[in-house]
């Protein structure tokens, strides 16, 4: 990465211009979807799958606090501290497992960037018991900013980047701005 990638990075975090989980986790679902929901065009509310996965965040892990806000951007469905900070995502399925991921890893770079270290995330999916643990590497770290880089190029365009079909488009809350038939 060069140096001017290396300011770019520093420009956006400066600016205030963080972006939250939900724009880091779209970014590797679909930029499409991240253009529409970074342009405040949030379809989220109509949708009967993100509302399945707020009933799943709700009822499970009853015991911790749940809906931590950082800076008032960064959303974390529950934190544990203990020896570490473990920071908690909860999911309803595996099938973007690399988005959860990058949104877990985001959270630890920017805790990490707040001078808060000795972290790790949990990824949670209480329907089918799988918890996995993910921990912020300089590689990650690396992908995180280039990430947040391309985020800033697909959000600065005056238009939507044009749509990829993908095996859940048609469950998704955007299919009909994306795939008008």
């Amino acid at each position: 990465m060069s140096s001017s990638d290396t300011e770019s990075i520093s420009n956006i975090i400066e600016r205030h211009t963080l972006y939250t989980g939900t724009q880091i986790n779209y970014m590797y679902i679909c930029q499409t979807k991240l253009w529409f929901f970074s342009h405040f065009l949030s379809m989220e509310s109509n949708s009967d799958l993100v509302a399945v996965g707020k009933l799943i965040n709700d009822t499970t892990y009853e015991r911790e606090r749940k809906d931590e806000l950082i800076d008032n951007k960064i959303a974390i469905d529950f934190i544990r501290k203990g020896d570490r900070i473990e920071i908690h995502e909860i999911k309803k399925s595996p099938k973007v497992e690399k988005a959860h991921e990058m949104q877990v890893l985001y959270y630890l770079y920017y805790l990490k960037k707040k001078g808060i270290t000795n972290t790790r995330a949990v990824l949670n999916y209480p329907l089918i018991r799988k918890v996995k643990e993910i921990a912020l590497t300089e590689e990650s770290e690396k992908e995180i900013e280039n990430a947040l880089l391309k985020i800033n190029e697909i959000i600065s365009k005056p238009k939507p980047p044009e749509p990829i079909r993908k095996p859940y488009c048609k469950k998704c809350a955007y299919y009909e701005l994306c795939w008008v038939d």
